[in-house]
Formats: structure tokens, C-alpha cells, sequence
């Protein structure tokens, strides 16, 4: 029996964060008779994928965290994996920090090498030196080039190479949140919130996902009407300071940190308004996943328009604005009723069962190409 092609994919960690969940979509769909997808991780930690992925057949690696000053013993490291491993296809979802990767794979005669944009610019910060050096620095390495929309290409790639970027599209399984008034009933009662408006926001709380403005458009939102909630779906190293600031302001008992959950497609049966005030994104998955289940999404200026794909149910509010007038703007819009729009997913090409062909022929493409 002919054997899959195997195709290693690069990341940090297997939580559920945007990208991780991207590929897991894809993963879950893919033809396993003729494609396997193998990991390599960064972090000893297990992820929260990674029983999912060896029940899959695929096979998890791990590496030590990709640092600056100890890239000697790094590199020695990959060279180790590569004297006992060959693959066709390295797809790396690390963007630029999958430099030495790509760099060993080359070395190694891998046919297709692929770096995969999933994020927008992060503005500047103490990493930035490193992340440009990087990006520049891993070009001659990588032969393909692939992302979730066009300003994560524009970040990764520049804008001469852009438009050459695949995109793979942050695609989901429509059928899994298309809205139920049923499924939304039982959601609610489950998270005793039958009478309540509710609020939520999926993402890792880190700076990028502007928890703390979250807070506060909220708690003026709380203000203006207190029949809310907030549900706050994800993990990450701000929680704690979101979880004091939200006592402080005096609404702890209308913000509910539900953590890491699996059932996300579930949960957002039960919800009324996303909230997400990115400072920056590429194409999130949590809002493609927050329009197919109905709900109405007031969006931040930081997050790309390509990302709308259901016109009437998003709604984009500046930065610029204050938390006030970010509350103000979405309680003047409280009449929304919530519908079916899983067939607007499908047309606009976010429906996972067709990307997975396209995803599969593509990879045969690329090995036709290069080999």
C-alpha cells in the first residue's frame, strides 16, 4: 500500500490559538489515505491539540523555544532532527522564526519549503529588530510562500512578494455554526444566562487582543444597560490583571472566564455581540468562526476589512475612539436578529470541506513543481 505524504508542520505550541486552530481545520479534513501532517513544537508543555493530533497519526517533535542568544545550540539541535527525518514539504506557521528550519531544509535538498504568513503587523516593540532581521534573513530559504489574507503576506513576504502568496484561507466547518434558536437555548440555560445580553470574545489574552479596552468598553456598556454578560473564551499571561481590573471596576460578577475550550462552535449559540478590539490581526479564525454562527461583531480599525465576510453582521469601530463612545455605538444598534448565514460562508470561500481539496491539490502542485 502506497504510503501518505508526509508534510512537517512548524509551530510554537499546540494551544488553540488562530493558527493552530486553522491548521487543525484543515487537518481534521484532510485525505490521511494520501496526506500526514508531523509537528515540530517549540515548548515542552503539551499542547492542547496534541491528543487530537496522535489519535490523527500524526507525530509530535520537539525543539527547545527558538532563542537569540542561544541559536548554536539550537541550530545543532534541527540538524540532529534532519540527520534522522526527511520530508518533501516543511510548512511553517512560525513565520520568520522558522528560520533555521527552513535553513536546514534547504540544506537538505527538502523540495517544497513554505513560510506561512497568520499575522499582521505588531507595531514596535523590543522583538521587532529581531522579527525584521529574520524576515529579510530567511527569504533565499523558503520557495513558496503562503498566508491567511493579503496584509499578513504584506508583513511576512513585502508588498512586491505578496501578491504571489497562496492563500490558504482561516477556513471552518460552516455546518458546525450555523445558528440553532435550539442549540442557543440550551447554551444559555447552561451558562445561566437565559434573561441576559450576551457578550464574548475569543482569543489568547495577550496585548494584541486589547483585553484591557475589552474591559472597559464593557464596563460602559454595563452602564448604559446592566443586563449583560461578558464571556471571555482563551488562556494566556494578561488573565490575571484582566481578572482584577474587571473587580475594580465592580462588574466581576458579569465577566466569566470560561479558559481553553474545545466547544467554541457551541458556546457562540448562546451569544448576542463579539467583541474585538484587536490592535492588529492577520485574518483571526475566531472572528470567520463568531460570523458564521450569527452574531452581530463590532471589530476594531486593527483588524484587515478582508476579514468581513458577512457584510451585516459586522459593524468597525476605530481605536481612536474612546471606550464610551465604542458602548454608545453598540447599544444604539440593539435591535439584531440572529439567523442562518452558514450558505454566505460557503459562497464567500471559507467553508473548510472545499479549502481541503484546494489545500491538497496545492501541495501536489508545489511537489510537481520543486521535485
Amino acid at each position: 500500500m502506497e504510503q501518505p505524504i508526509r508534510i512537517l508542520q512548524l509551530f510554537t505550541i499546540l494551544n488553540r490559538g488562530g493558527a493552530e486552530t486553522n491548521v487543525m481545520n484543515y487537518y481534521r479534513k484532510l485525505d490521511r489515505t494520501r496526506f500526514q501532517f508531523d509537528f515540530i513544537v517549540h515548548r515542552d508543555e503539551v499542547g492542547a491539540y496534541e491528543a487530537e493530533i496522535i489519535a490523527l497519526g500524526g507525530t509530535i517533535y520537539r525543539l527547545p523555544p527558538f532563542n537569540p542568544l542561544k541559536i548554536k545550540h539550537y541550530k545543532k539541535q534541527i540538524a540532529a532532527f534532519f540527520d534522522q527525518h526527511t520530508y518533501p514539504i516543511v510548512h511553517g506557521n512560525c513565520s520568520e522564526l522558522g528560520i533555521y528550519i527552513y535553513q536546514e531544509a534547504q540544506k537538505r535538498g527538502t523540495p517544497v519549503i513554505i513560510a506561512h504568513g497568520h499575522n499582521a503587523t505588531d507595531g514596535w516593540n523590543l522583538k521587532s529588530p529581531f522579527r525584521y532581521y529574520y524576515k529579510k534573513k530567511m527569504m533565499p530559504y523558503i520557495n513558496t510562500y503562503f498566508t491567511c489574507g493579503y496584509e499578513a503576506a504584506v508583513w511576512l513576504f513585502g508588498k512586491k512578494n505578496a501578491p504571489k502568496a497562496f492563500t490558504m484561507t482561516n477556513a471552518i466547518d460552516s455546518s458546525l455554526f450555523a445558528y440553532d434558536v435550539q442549540k442557543g437555548d440550551k447554551i444559555r440555560e447552561e451558562l445561566d444566562a437565559v434573561t441576559t445580553q450576551n457578550f464574548v470574545h475569543v482569543g489568547r489574552f495577550n496585548v494584541q487582543k486589547n483585553h484591557d479596552f475589552l474591559i472597559s468598553i464593557f464596563y460602559e456598556l454595563v452602564q448604559l444597560d446592566a443586563n449583560r454578560k461578558l464571556f471571555l473564551i482563551g488562556i494566556g499571561d494578561l488573565m490575571a490583571p484582566i481578572q482584577n481590573k474587571a473587580a475594580q471596576l465592580g462588574i466581576a460578577d458579569k465577566v466569566v472566564f470560561l479558559g481553553s475550550r474545545s466547544d467554541v462552535n457551541e458556546l457562540l449559540q448562546g451569544m448576542d455581540v463579539f467583541l474585538f478590539p484587536s490592535l492588529f490581526e492577520g485574518l483571526p479564525v475566531s472572528l470567520v468562526e463568531a460570523q458564521a454562527s450569527g452574531v452581530k461583531c463590532y471589530i476594531s480599525d486593527g483588524v484587515p476589512k478582508e476579514s468581513i465576510i458577512v457584510n451585516d453582521n459586522v459593524k468597525v469601530i476605530s481605536l481612536k475612539e474612546s471606550a464610551l463612545v465604542w458602548a454608545q455605538t453598540i447599544h444604539s444598534q440593539n435591535k439584531f436578529i440572529k439567523q442562518d448565514v452558514s450558505q454566505i460562508i460557503i459562497d464567500k470561500g471559507y467553508d473548510i470541506n472545499k479549502n481541503i481539496i484546494l489545500l491538497q491539490e496545492k501541495y501536489l502542485a508545489l511537489l510537481q513543481q520543486h521535485s
